[in-house]
């Protein structure tokens, strides 16, 4: 069974970057990777996936950064 780390990682590398490698730690948005529609895709992808509402208000840039700060925003949201 992967990972959430995994499963976030695969999913960006497939959906938002594809061709791209990138590490659990690369910036996604500060870097210029990704746009606010990618954001919102990531979003209602991880809810429909785990089965979670992930609030707007912490829907962050920063929460959605990072493979790892989209982990730790998933964990907080009791995604083991």
């Amino acid at each position: 069974m992967a990972t959430v780390r995994d499963t976030v990682l695969a999913y960006i590398q497939k959906e938002i970057l594809p061709g791209r490698r990138i590490t659990y730690d690369t910036s996604l948005i500060s870097l210029g990777f990704t746009n606010s529609l990618e954001m919102v895709a990531a979003k209602t992808y991880l809810e429909a996936h785990y089965r979670i509402r992930i609030p707007d208000e912490v829907a962050t840039p920063e929460a959605f950064d990072t493979v790892e700060s989209i982990t730790r925003l998933l964990a907080k949201l009791g995604v083991r």
